[in-house]
């Protein structure tokens, strides 16, 4: 049941989005957990998607009062385009861990396909093609006519939450798999994929929802 909750929530987001929930795992030996510090890692050149990404991020954690961190200022430029060795990055735990940072939450594209659409009934006939002629008089544009399908690209992302907390083991708390299809805007498709992400994780009880009280807490503080 909490499966089709999910999906029918991520459905009402995706259906002007161009993001999509393809599949989403969390630790079954977690039944809640509610982070208290969190670093948030965009892994990508792109340095505004970047930023944006994590500042909107940021504001969604600290609207449900969690201190939220963003990688973009809290390491140098270079930390996501340079290769890290394990003992750097087990270094960087540490010292993460000492500054009270409990959870990470990283995301990172894993893949790009490029796709071919083909327009459906492009030149009106029927679909039925009970002849040969209607059949090829409809398809023959597919070698002649451009409009005929359009080529558009899939970029494969990945979130994870991961938990290093200091008395518990390092463990991957939850993942999800995202599709963004054919961004055009940085702006709607970083809108769009936080939406998304916060949804699932409200769902699967990883991040508290907004209350009135934490909106008023808020304001008190500006």
């Amino acid at each position: 049941m909490k499966f089709i909750k999910i999906i029918a929530l991520c459905f009402l987001i995706i259906s002007c989005s161009t993001t999509e929930l393809v599949e989403n795992w969390k630790n079954p030996d977690i039944d809640v957990y509610y982070p208290n510090k969190v670093l948030l890692v965009g892994m990508t050149s792109n340095l505004q998607a970047r930023q944006k990404f994590e500042m909107q991020l940021k504001d969604e954690y600290e609207s449900r009062g969690v201190e939220a961190i963003m990688s973009f200022g809290f390491f140098e430029t270079s930390f996501t385009t340079e290769k890290k060795t394990e003992e750097e990055l087990k270094a960087l735990e540490n010292n993460l861990i000492n500054d009270g940072f409990d959870t990470i939450l990283f995301t990172k594209v894993i893949g790009v396909q490029d796709k071919i659409a083909y327009r459906k009934d492009y030149d009106g006939y029927d679909s039925t093609h009970r002849r040969f002629r209607e059949d090829y008089l409809k398809y023959q544009d597919a070698f002649y006519n451009p409009e005929y399908y359009e080529e558009y690209t899939i970029y494969k992302t990945e979130t994870s939450m991961y938990c290093i907390c200091p008395t518990k083991e390092r463990e991957l708390i939850w993942k999800g798999y995202i599709d963004i299809t054919d961004p055009e805007s940085i702006n709607e498709t970083v809108n769009d994929y936080v939406r998304l992400v916060v949804v699932v994780l409200e769902e699967q009880q990883l991040i508290q929802p907004v209350t009135v009280e934490n909106i008023i807490n808020e304001e008190a503080i500006k």
